[in-house]
């Protein structure tokens, strides 16, 4: 080190972000750091080039290190903080977006449907198998045409004596084509009125298929298919019994966005990380690119964000602990989280210069994956509607 150099900082440690964390919180994210370490980042960058990801392979691994639904309580769930959930989803999405996204789907998605809103037998069923990595979950709200609208959606659910029949379709949904069991938003025309149900499906229900959607430039290390149900025969049991209406799917997007809140930031420091090494080794004009003002600022800048960021997700995180984290709130979270996280990842691209496109390093693997966190579980325009209804009273989604 030059004399005049001074000891170099990790930017999270500028904020000191440790210091804010229980023993028992930082222990579980530096135990899943080390062990994605060692297991998952040698291949995800091949994965993401061959589209191709071994998702029963990594759930079976997930559930043996307790991280699906990990959250959750009772059901084989770990029952950890919701702070430690979001701080392991800050670590899979260090290492890609796609395999965040596997374990969001699988515990705050599918298992977190079934165990606030399903029967015991429901529970008792498929929580402890997907806990363990054994059943694979997806969850079915989106439509061809409804995503950020689900009130619009066409699936419907009508009775036929004691059971259900659902015909419909559900578009970008993770893990699709290869879960066992998907929750299925419909309307239905029950006793009540026409009303939102859910549907708990096996998938090798008859009329059931799933078709893995291919060409995509984001996301490409995580199974993304399209629901059909064609006349899908259920029995009454199969129904959510405590879910009616649009606020059940809905808590179940609250439960995914939280995840990203820390998740899109884990994509964010594995960027700046990444960015600070190369720069201290670059070389350009005789001298380290870290030398360089330009750079420095940018370095800063990032830093600042990623740090800001990180405090209001480690604020989120200690609300939802104490049960008090309202639906306007996580939107104030996401928004930050990627909004920030997809710039952060551009602007390293740009330090990175010709080496930022090369799949040998991780920034535009983290860019473009950010493009989809960006739009789903609520696009960012979405979210500002919902913040500036919190600040106005009016609903301005029209």
């Amino acid at each position: 080190m030059p004399a005049d150099s001074s000891p170099v900082q990790h930017p999270l440690d500028l904020f000191g972000i440790d210091g804010l964390l229980s023993d028992e919180d930082r222990g579980i994210r530096d135990t899943v750091r080390a062990r994605l370490d060692k297991d998952v980042r040698p291949h995800v960058a091949q994965w993401f080039e061959d589209a191709q990801v071994p998702v029963r392979e990594l759930a079976r691994q997930f559930g043996e290190m307790g991280l699906l639904g990990m959250h959750l309580e009772g059901y084989g769930c770990a029952g950890t903080s919701a702070t430690a959930y979001g701080l392991a989803c800050a670590e899979l999405e260090a290492v890609d977006s796609g395999i965040r996204s596997l374990v969001s789907v699988q515990g705050s998605l599918a298992m977190f449907a079934i165990w606030r809103f399903g029967s015991e037998e429901q529970k008792q069923e498929w929580l402890p198998r997907m806990a363990a990595g054994e059943a694979i979950g997806c969850f079915g709200l989106t439509e061809p045409d409804f995503g950020s609208n689900p009130a619009g959606m066409r699936t419907r659910a009508r009775r036929d004596g004691d059971d259900w029949v659902l015909d419909g379709s559900k578009m970008w949904i993770t893990n699709g084509s290869v879960a066992d069991v998907a929750i299925v938003w419909a309307r239905s025309d029950d006793s009540d009125g026409a009303t939102i149900r859910g549907f708990v499906v096996p998938t090798d229900s008859a009329g059931f298929s799933a078709n893995e959607i291919r060409g995509k430039l984001s996301l490409r290390a995580s199974v993304t298919s399209e629901l059909v149900l064609d006349g899908v025969r259920l029995p009454a049991d199969a129904m959510l019994p405590e879910a009616r209406g649009l606020s059940g799917p809905l808590s179940c997007l609250s439960e995914a966005r939280f995840g990203i809140i820390f998740g899109a930031l884990g994509a964010a420091r594995d960027c700046l990380e990444t960015t600070i090494a190369y720069t201290q080794g670059r070389e350009i004009f005789d001298k380290p690119l870290a030398a360089y003002q330009i750079t420095q600022t940018k370095l800063a800048d990032m830093t600042l964000e990623l740090g800001k960021g990180m405090l209001l997700a480690l604020h989120l995180g200690r609300l939802k602990d104490a049960g008090d984290l309202a639906p306007d709130q996580v939107s104030l979270g996401k928004l930050n989280s990627c909004r920030e996280a997809i710039a952060i990842a551009r602007e390293c691209r740009t330090l990175l210069g010709a080496n930022g496109i090369s799949g040998e390093y991780p920034v535009l693997r983290h860019a473009n994956n950010l493009e989809s966190v960006l739009t789903y579980e609520g696009t960012s325009e979405v979210h500002q509607l919902v913040i500036g209804q919190a600040l106005t009273g009016v609903p301005a989604f029209r």
